[in-house]
């Protein structure tokens, strides 16, 4: 399995995190993947097989060959059908407002084809990414694709850009109060400005920030035993981090990091 990450254009570190590909050979015998909200949307191009996306623990879809995947409040399982090879735009929280055509809380839980959200210039900028032959090419291609719908660079209000800075920069411990408190502006206003901006509420974004924050301590081993690592992220006690955790991932901490950590760390927390 050989998974990279890329630097965006300068124009556009504002918006975009990183490029990431991954790629991988078909498994025989193909394991479910658990993929946790971390408060980015992505845009994902599959050049190699496509991905089979869980409803439930019965019924599953497969996903389109490019798409859009809406801010994630619960647990996402795929499977892979074939050979991997993905090719995707990691957003900040904030950072697809400016190139979206259809509202962020409507894309909750969703891939959203490219055609649907960029008509004929999505199928276009589809193929192309498909036809390219090398991941410089396809971040090339992407670029100028984003470059030329970044028509309003004040599409993202500065309070927004600030409050999710204060929230990843506070592992997402502070007080929905607090940030309301430091942004001046009340928790009703910032909530309606979260939800078109980023289809997360402040609270939900915090949560899923210290949720990540925890998970990236479980990854690295930098604890003694999980009491500990809810103390240290600010969870009341050790059950209201367990709830919180299964929430999230859809398993216990012990659970997960038994059975997913492998795989996990691949898909979230890229920098």
């Amino acid at each position: 399995m050989n998974y990279q990450t890329f630097e965006p254009d300068q124009d556009l570190t504002a918006f975009i995190k990183c490029y990431w590909t991954l790629e991988s050979p078909k498994e025989e015998t193909p394991e479910k993947q658990t993929i946790v909200p971390d408060g980015c949307m992505e845009m994902i191009f599959h050049y190699g097989d496509l991905y089979k996306q869980y409803l439930d623990n019965e019924n599953s879809i497969i996903q389109p060959r490019c798409f859009v995947i809406g801010q994630l409040n619960r647990p996402l399982e795929i499977e892979p059908t074939g050979e991997t090879g993905i090719f995707s735009v990691r957003f900040y929280p904030e950072g697809f407002l400016p190139f979206t055509t259809i509202p962020i809380k409507e894309m909750e839980n969703t891939a959203i084809s490219l055609e649907k959200l960029f008509g004929k210039d999505g199928q276009e900028i589809e193929q192309q990414i498909l036809n390219a032959n090398s991941t410089s090419e396809r971040i090339k291609l992407i670029e100028i694709f984003l470059l030329d719908r970044l028509t309003d660079i004040e599409t993202i209000d500065r309070i927004i850009k600030s409050t999710v800075e204060t929230i990843i920069t506070a592992n997402g411990q502070l007080p929905i109060d607090e940030l309301s408190r430091l942004t001046k502006i009340d928790r009703k206003q910032l909530l309606r400005k979260f939800s078109s901006a980023i289809g997360l509420s402040p609270k939900q974004l915090s949560r899923t920030i210290r949720l990540q924050a925890a998970l990236k301590m479980l990854l690295s081993d930098q604890f003694s035993n999980f009491a500990e690592l809810a103390y240290e992220n600010k969870y009341y006690d050790q059950v209201h981090f367990i709830k919180e955790f299964k929430e999230f991932t859809g398993s216990t901490p012990k659970e997960f990091y038994g059975n997913h950590l492998k795989m996990s760390s691949l898909f979230y927390g890229k920098d």
